[in-house]
């Protein structure tokens, strides 16, 4: 068969076409609630506030002592 050709439509029960979806959601919601799982930009702005804090501190320790 050449890429010319048309192809047969695939027949699949709807149970299977349900199914599937569902285990597919199923992954998708873990993977999107798990918590080793953060996003990159989440994670470098938590970063970038707790450097903020820590400056914040060491200027007031300065100032104060």
């Amino acid at each position: 068969m050449t890429t010319a050709q048309p192809t047969r439509p695939v027949t699949v029960p709807p149970a299977v076409r349900a199914s599937a979806l569902a285990a597919w959601q199923l992954v998708e919601d873990a993977r999107n609630r798990a918590p080793e799982r953060r996003r990159r930009g989440s994670m470098r702005s938590r970063v970038l506030v707790q450097r903020a804090v820590a400056d914040r501190r060491a200027e007031r320790a300065r100032q104060t002592g």
